[in-house]
């Protein structure tokens, strides 16, 4: 089982986020369940939602403790909450910035962690570039399907699509769509400096 915890706040997209993970996980025959977990129910609260996706039947329901992956939505929680709780240095982190790990005080903490997988992705400068609103949910997305390999870009698009009707689906999807790409190609250039 992948279990994923997208930490963010009221407003940001982050239980759509974990539903649209789901989505796609089911759209490629997989077992999938994305849940809230709310404090404070107000826009600009700290929000936290869950995605679990297995090739089997997922029985367990409490908060995801231990995940694989996490994906930050806003980085100013990163000093005000304990996010990488529960998260073994083979996870994946995936921190919606344009600034570097070092620059968000993360340097020091990660050196342990696999650096292949942990990233940042502008995923709020690409929702206002192509949806016009800094929602960065859909972004992260595309970053999360190319850090982690969990899920076809494809099937991450189609979820995305399926949320968001029309154009704003659209829009949503190619923010994605760079992201995922952004997210490769920094891959690919960390690998060949290697």
């Amino acid at each position: 089982m992948f279990q994923v915890r997208i930490h963010g706040r009221g407003g940001q997209g982050v239980v759509s986020a974990a539903e649209m993970l789901s989505i796609a996980a089911f759209d490629e025959g997989r077992f999938a369940q994305a849940f809230p977990s709310f404090g404070s129910e107000r826009m600009g609260a700290p929000v936290t939602a869950f995605c679990r996706i297995d090739d089997r039947e997922i029985r367990t329901r409490e908060p995801v403790n231990e995940p694989d992956a996490l994906i930050v939505q806003d980085p100013t929680l990163l000093h005000q909450i304990d996010l990488f709780s529960g998260l073994s240095p083979a996870g994946y982190i995936l921190i919606n910035s344009t600034r570097s790990f070092d620059e968000l005080g993360l340097g020091d903490f990660l050196r342990g962690f696999n650096h292949r997988n942990v990233c940042t992705v502008p995923a709020t400068e690409l929702a206002l570039k192509y949806v016009g609103r800094p929602l960065p949910n859909a972004a992260l997305l595309g970053g999360f399907a190319a850090i982690s390999g969990q899920l076809h870009f494809e099937s991450v698009a189609r979820a995305i699509e399926g949320k968001f009707s029309g154009k704003v689906g659209q829009a949503n999807a190619a923010a994605a769509r760079e992201a995922y790409e952004a997210v490769l190609a920094a891959r690919t250039a960390e690998t060949a400096h290697a």
